[in-house]
């Protein structure tokens, strides 16, 4: 359906009109149908062609739904001297994305069409949009003020069907851009959103903190549930930079499945912090965030073996030490080797300055800060 050609589509209709076929004739002419995305569809003039196929008042209102779908690009190229055009631009844009979801949403149900495809589709005239925008070198540049928000409609596309290397043209398209500082600050929390879950899964988590900390700041103090949004990438970030939530935070945003992740990491309990991840493995797995819960493993046993440090006292600790305390976490089958890789990886990592003396079996720790806030390592 989505590459037929202009004749196939206008005898679809007529068979439908001929046999009174309202359900099929109406989805043709639906803007949730797959056919809105076939370049082949997309007319300016239908009219002569729908006037052979189809009887009054038929032919009009097809070309109409025709003219749609390209309509509003050749308006926008047309108005590119003003600002008034940007709010239908808008508008249209926007619709255009939840009309490709919806459809995209339909054809899954129905076990038909390539996942994905619908939402690429509506991606492409976003672009087509975007280019519109971002040529304008004009002194005015008035179009340009269009482009966040088209960065921010293709972001949730890219997003949506894990894309996420087609937004780095897009990310530096803002970066080099002069208004990137002026655009509205709805537009702006979007995209520093959209930017910072990028950075979490690139592992740049200080630009991610950066990014979405601005998001949460600046979110909206009514908007509740975009404020739980970033909240849920959030603090993953800033756990594994050492800054745990508190309980009154978790609780006013309904994100208590952090709770015993939170109590684990900062009591360096391993057995709770698998629990945590086991009992709510498919709320973290929904949110795209549980392989990142997963390197917090690696500060938890930072944290357990700093105890270890504590409760020692010396600079000198013998291996045997952290294997205790590893196996009353019950980590399986744990020997003396994985304990000096965890230890290898904690040192390479800065987690720990000091270095393993294999000739004694023991970790020999810097007298000064040998575990340094996470913060300036991370």
């Amino acid at each position: 359906m989505a590459h037929i050609t202009l004749n196939q589509y206008l005898q679809q209709v007529l068979e439908a009109i001929e046999s009174r076929d309202g359900s099929f004739c109406s989805e043709m002419l639906s803007f949730k149908h797959p056919h809105v995305a076939n370049p082949r569809l997309q007319l300016s003039s239908p009219e002569e062609k729908c006037q052979q196929l189809l009887e009054p008042p038929y032919d009009e209102m097809v070309a109409a739904h025709l003219r749609c779908s390209t309509s509003f690009l050749k308006a926008f190229q047309a108005h590119k001297e003003e600002n008034w055009a940007l709010p239908i631009m808008f508008a249209v844009t926007l619709d255009l994305r939840i009309f490709a979801n919806n459809a995209e949403q339909q054809l899954q149900s129905k076990g038909k069409g390539k996942i994905g495809d619908m939402l690429e589709k509506a991606a492409e005239q976003l672009m087509s949009c975007f280019r519109v925008c971002a040529s304008d070198n004009r002194a005015m540049i008035q179009s340009k003020w269009g482009m966040l928000f088209l960065i921010n409609q293709l972001f949730k596309i890219y997003f949506k069907i894990n894309k996420l290397h087609l937004c780095k043209p897009l990310i530096r398209a803002i970066d080099s851009s002069n208004l990137k500082d002026e655009y509205s600050t709805a537009q702006r929390v979007t995209y520093k959103y959209y930017v910072g879950r990028k950075a979490m899964f690139d592992s740049d988590f200080k630009q991610a903190e950066e990014y979405l900390s601005f998001s949460f700041t600046h979110c909206h103090r009514s908007s509740q549930r975009n404020k739980r949004l970033i909240l849920i990438y959030l603090l993953p970030v800033k756990m594994l930079l050492g800054h745990m939530p508190t309980h009154q935070l978790l609780k006013k945003y309904d994100l208590m499945q952090f709770t015993d992740v939170t109590k684990a990491v900062s009591e360096g309990n391993l057995l709770l912090l698998n629990e945590a991840l086991v009992k709510h493995e498919t709320f973290f797995i929904r949110c795209g965030i549980f392989l990142i819960l997963e390197k917090l493993k690696i500060i938890t046993y930072r944290n357990l073996f700093k105890k270890v440090y504590h409760l020692l006292k010396t600079h000198q600790l013998p291996l045997d030490a952290f294997l205790v305390a590893l196996r009353m976490m019950k980590v399986e089958d744990v020997d003396i080797d994985e304990v000096q890789c965890i230890l290898a990886n904690l040192i390479f990592m800065g987690h720990i300055k000091g270095y393993i003396s294999h000739q004694h079996q023991k970790l020999v720790v810097s007298k000064q800060n040998p575990f340094p806030p996470l913060s300036s390592v991370s």
